[in-house]
C-alpha cells in the first residue's frame, strides 16, 4: 500500500508523525507521505518538521516516509505562489484540497491547482471534463479517496479521469488510527468507483510511479 496523502497532529490529525507511520507499518505500507494542511500562515511552520521526523522514521523502519504539504482552502490566486514555497521548504508531495462535495472549497481551486503543478488534486468532487483533461496535460493526479465523505465522488472523479487520460491514485487522507486501510479495501474502493480490476491496479502503479519521484527527490535534500 502507497498513501500521499495523510494528517498528522500538525494539523487536524490525531497522531505524532512517529505514531502515524508507525501505524501504516504494521498495515503494510511500504510508502507514506505526510501531508498535513496549510496555508500562508504555516507553510515555513510545518514542512521543516515534518521532513526532520520523516528522514529518521525512514531510517529506522522498513518504510518511506516523505514530508508533504495539503494545501487548503487557500484562494485560487495563491495556488502557484505556494506551492513553489512548499516545494522549496522541501515538500516533496504537493496536495491540493480540492473541490470535494461535503466542504465549502472557494470555487476555482481545482482548475487553480491543476494550474500550479500539484501532485495530487485531493478528492476533486465533481471535477468538469476541462479541468480532467488540463490534468491530464499538466500531469496532475486525480484522486480516489477512501475517506468518508469525501469519497461520494469517487465515481464520478474515475468515469472523468478516465474520459480525458488524466491518471488516477488512490490515498486514504487519514486523519485517526481507523482510516488507515490495507490495499484490499482500497481495491475494493476503486472497484466500487466503478473501475475494473485491470484499471484498478493500473491506480496502484501511478501511485508507486508518483512515490518513486517523491522518493528521489527526498534523497537530494540534504
Amino acid at each position: 500500500m502507497i498513501d500521499l496523502h495523510t494528517h498528522s497532529l500538525f494539523s487536524d490529525g490525531v497522531l505524532v508523525p512517529s505514531e502515524l507511520v508507525r501505524r501504516a507499518v504494521m498495515k503494510g505500507y511500504k510508502v507514506i507521505a505526510i501531508t498535513d494542511h496549510a496555508d500562508a500562515s504555516n507553510l515555513d511552520f510545518t514542512i521543516p518538521r515534518v521532513t526532520a521526523a520523516c528522514r529518521e522514521l525512514s531510517k529506522h523502519w522498513k518504510i518511506n516516509a516523505l514530508p508533504g504539504i495539503e494545501l487548503t482552502h487557500v484562494p485560487p490566486e495563491t495556488f502557484d505562489s505556494l506551492t513553489k514555497k512548499a516545494r522549496k521548504l522541501g515538500a516533496v508531495v504537493v496536495v491540493a484540497h480540492g473541490e470535494t462535495l461535503v466542504e465549502p472549497v472557494h470555487p476555482g481551486t481545482n482548475r487553480a491547482a491543476i494550474n500550479a503543478g500539484v501532485d495530487i488534486l485531493a478528492h476533486p468532487g465533481l471535477i468538469t471534463p476541462s479541468e480532467a483533461s488540463l490534468a491530464a496535460k499538466k500531469g496532475v493526479a486525480l484522486e480516489i479517496s477512501t475517506r468518508k465523505g469525501h469519497s461520494l465522488s469517487n465515481g464520478h472523479v474515475a468515469k472523468a479521469a478516465l474520459a480525458a487520460g488524466a491518471r488516477l491514485v488512490i490515498d486514504t487522507d487519514t486523519h485517526e488510527p481507523g482510516d488507515l486501510v490495507d490495499r484490499a479495501y482500497a481495491e475494493r474502493v476503486l472497484l466500487g468507483a466503478g473501475l475494473t480490476k485491470k484499471q484498478a491496479e493500473q491506480v496502484f502503479r501511478n501511485s508507486r510511479a508518483l512515490a518513486q519521484k517523491a522518493i528521489a527527490e527526498f534523497s537530494k535534500i540534504g
